[in-house]
């Protein structure tokens, strides 16, 4: 027997309890059957909806299994409503769930978020003119440092409020996350308008200190890929340009918050976060997880779409393949992409985010009935 994969998976609160779920079904029914890969998957309970039953965020057991024993991480949303309707906090005042999310970024240095901008055929996009060809980029976003280092807090005084966070950016940091980018850069095909690999640094040095430094450190690196293009744009302007030319784009790397706007963004790009994928990368360790979160509004309905969990499963094995020298599950990752791509491709499974447009006549499909229809491509 050859290597044995721990996979820890997290399916969280909301539709993470729904999503996830389907994607270790397809794991158990597609891919273990069918393959020479052996899968240990070891489900926890966590996030805000364990907080409200136990008053913990997730059991030592998970904990310790996640952080010490898992080959790979799979993540659903975080995030709950309690009784009253409001959302679940913690007595410091964040989410309830925030040791699962942020802890495991801190604790692991997953220092890169990496998060797919492709859009599929079959996926409509709010960009007229613009279709499957012009669409293909990855943003990478800083995910340790930034505004979301915990350096925060509020001061009441007898007469003012405010409050204040700190952005933290260092060298180290700055240098490791331009490094990944060029990398990425490396492995891929260049930017659907040229073919040119190019990696894009999006900050705001003409006014920050912080970014200024990630600029200098990008440069830094950058001076050592010689055959990748630098490019350079000011985030404030870079919405405006990814928006009018999307096809420029190849790899594009950021400061945190900055990297978390801008990746939204690019979530509408490809046709809404229902089939967005994205991982958190570290040197050993890594997170996959959809992006939407938890969608507490639709949880239970069967509205919610499974592709941007299946895509970041994907992600997983490829990763899996790639640290461990493994083709199984790389070829595993090809074969799931491929099988999404073509039940989106024929249009007629599809969840209710994506009945717009040139398919607002199709019958929207269950979560479940997405799931069955991307296990039968794969089956076959």
């Amino acid at each position: 027997m050859g290597q044995v994969y721990k996979i820890a998976v997290l399916p969280g609160d909301g539709i993470g309890r729904e999503v996830i779920p389907e994607a270790t079904r397809l794991i158990r029914e597609a891919i273990l059957p069918t393959s020479d890969l052996t899968l240990e998957i070891h489900e926890f309970e966590c996030g805000g909806e364990y907080f409200l039953r136990t008053g913990l965020e997730w059991s030592k057991e998970a904990e310790n299994f996640t952080k010490t024993k898992a080959d790979a991480i799979l993540l659903g949303g975080i995030g709950a409503r309690g009784p009253d309707g409001t959302t679940v906090r913690r007595s410091d005042g964040n989410l309830a769930g925030y040791s699962v999310v942020i802890g495991l970024r801190q604790e692991l240095e997953l220092y890169a978020n990496v998060r797919p901008v492709k859009l599929y055929e079959g996926v409509p996009t709010p960009l007229a003119e613009k279709g499957p060809k012009d669409i293909d980029m990855v943003i990478i976003r800083e995910n340790t440092e930034g505004l979301y280092y915990p350096a925060r807090g509020r001061v009441k005084e007898t007469d003012r409020e405010f409050a204040y966070d700190l952005r933290l950016i260092t060298a180290k940091g700055s240098e490791r996350v331009a490094r990944y980018a060029f990398e990425l850069a490396r492995n891929r095909m260049g930017a659907p308008v040229d073919k040119v690999k190019r990696v894009t640094c999006v900050d705001k040095s003409n006014l920050l200190a912080g970014c200024q430094l990630f600029r200098e450190s990008f440069d830094k690196i950058g001076g050592e890929y010689t055959d990748i293009a630098k490019d350079y744009a000011y985030v404030d302007a870079w919405t405006l340009l990814v928006l009018r030319k999307p096809e420029h784009y190849d790899v594009i790397v950021a400061p945190n918050a900055f990297g978390d706007i801008i990746s939204d963004l690019g979530g509408a790009l490809q046709g809404g976060l229902g089939v967005a994928p994205s991982s958190n990368i570290g040197n050993t360790h890594a997170v996959f997880e959809p992006v939407h979160g938890s969608a507490p509004d639709i949880a239970g309905t069967s509205k919610a779409n499974p592709i941007a969990s299946l895509l970041s499963t994907a992600m997983m094995f490829e990763w899996i393949g790639k640290k461990h020298n493994d083709e199984t599950p790389i070829k595993i990752a090809r074969q799931l992409r491929g099988s999404i791509e073509e039940v989106l491709r024929e249009g007629k499974i599809r969840t209710p985010d994506l009945c717009v447009g040139k398919w607002s006549r199709v019958k929207p499909s269950t979560t479940k009935q997405v799931t069955d229809a991307i296990i039968q491509k794969m089956a076959r």
